[in-house]
């Protein structure tokens, strides 16, 4: 099939959604399809077999696009806008593959031109916004119902957890094909072996021998709860003085801020925000934790780290929220409140029962190599463009010249 993907974020980086869409991409390959991947300017090329990356070039350019919504991404975006019109135009696709705001663009020429379009529903963007946002409840409602009129009108819906399909459904999505995401350990093809000598030593490089190390990895943005983890740990470390915690991610903007942090309270040789880390580096980085700690505090997706986490061999303790729940049960994962005090006491109970530890980390393995493993992940992906290739080519929305609007 001949696709084009809509991904309206810099690509590539080593974060959430641009490291679904690299996933996407390589099982999409490796079906034997022809992907245009329209872009943001950042980013590292990867080379796939049939992909074309097809940047636009706001002028002026900016730079440093973060998650979520920034007037940087909108103002990117006009500019992509432009650039997809005339690749639909060009290209003549059977499908386009939307993610984020992009199914917006999807949705319009979709109906322009008679090409069916995917939503690939990572988050509900009606929900970031009103948790961001929370002053202008009363416009969010305008976007919510463009938003589900883009739902509404996909072929196919495919999002990244039951919660956001809830939402689809909710929505009046015609069909619904939720696509788990996966662990990054299960999906690398490097050798973790080669990296002895790369990745970070976090125990000698920082002073932490006989410690018991509490590790953090994503970014540091609100909604991922890192001033409960940090508050949390606080209470631990004052308790038993032998735990350390040490939080991988982050813009450097961010370090600095937490870093600071450190500094006044005093915890420089307990606390410690070492940045940005290789995803290749996952597996070793992940392995030298006593606990893997997942605070989440807002948003119903699950964080795609949750996934390498729990294949890691390594306890997760996560909070007891649906960003969580939907994956996990007590069986797989530590759950707590997401209350400084009730993170704290599940902490400390958990690093004081190797035991415990021992049988959470080895029930999230089961779980990870039952559903989201990436043979598992390639599979559904296969079997959802099988469908909309058969779907496709005997439909009479199917872009032809006469559809055209010239």
């Amino acid at each position: 099939m001949r696709v084009l993907f809509l991904a309206p974020q810099p690509f590539y980086q080593e974060r959430g959604t641009p490291i679904a869409v690299r996933l996407l991409l390589r099982a999409l390959s490796e079906r034997g399809d022809q992907v245009h991947l329209l872009t943001f300017p950042e980013g590292e090329d990867i080379e796939l077999p049939g992909l074309v990356i097809d940047r636009v070039q706001p002028f002026p350019r900016v730079e440093n696009v973060r998650p979520g919504f920034s007037f940087r991404k909108v103002y990117t975006d006009l500019f992509l806008a432009g650039r997809a019109a005339r690749l639909v135009h060009q290209l003549r696709p059977d499908i386009i593959h939307a993610t984020e705001e992009g199914v917006f663009l999807a949705r319009h020429l979709g109906a322009l031109y008679g090409v069916p379009y995917v939503y690939d529903m990572d988050s509900s963007m009606t929900g970031q916004m009103a948790d961001r946002f929370p002053a202008l409840s009363g416009l969010l409602k305008g976007l919510a119902w463009i938003e589900n009129d883009a739902i509404r009108s996909a072929r196919v819906v495919v999002p990244m957890c039951e919660s956001l399909a809830t939402e689809a459904r909710e929505a009046g999505a015609k069909d619904i094909v939720v696509l788990k995401d996966v662990s990054l350990l299960t999906s690398a093809t490097e050798d973790d072996g080669d990296l002895a000598d790369e990745v970070l030593q976090i125990r000698s490089s920082l002073g932490l021998e006989g410690r018991r190390i509490v590790l953090y990895i994503g970014n540091l943005e609100p909604y991922q709860g890192i001033d409960l983890l940090y508050d949390a740990f606080r209470k631990v470390h004052a308790e038993d003085g032998q735990t350390a915690l040490v939080v991988v991610g982050g813009a450097a903007a961010h370090v600095a801020e937490y870093r600071q942090r450190v500094s006044n309270d005093g915890l420089e040789s307990e606390i410690h925000f070492v940045g940005p880390q290789p995803v290749s580096h996952l597996g070793p980085l992940m392995a030298q934790a006593d606990v893997l700690a997942s605070p989440r505090t807002q948003g119903e997706n699950t964080p795609m780290k949750v996934y390498s986490y729990l294949d890691s061999g390594v306890p997760v303790l996560a909070t007891d929220l649906p960003t969580h729940t939907q994956v996990v049960t007590e069986e797989e994962a530590a759950l707590a409140a997401p209350e400084v005090d009730a993170y704290a006491e599940v902490m400390a109970r958990l690093l004081s029962d190797p035991a415990w530890r021992r049988s959470l980390a080895a029930k999230a393995r089961e779980l990870i190599r039952r559903e989201h493993s990436w043979p598992v992940f390639r599979e559904r992906v296969h079997e959802l463009y099988g469908r909309l290739e058969s779907d496709v080519s005997g439909s009479s929305t199917v872009y032809s010249q006469s559809s055209s609007p010239h």
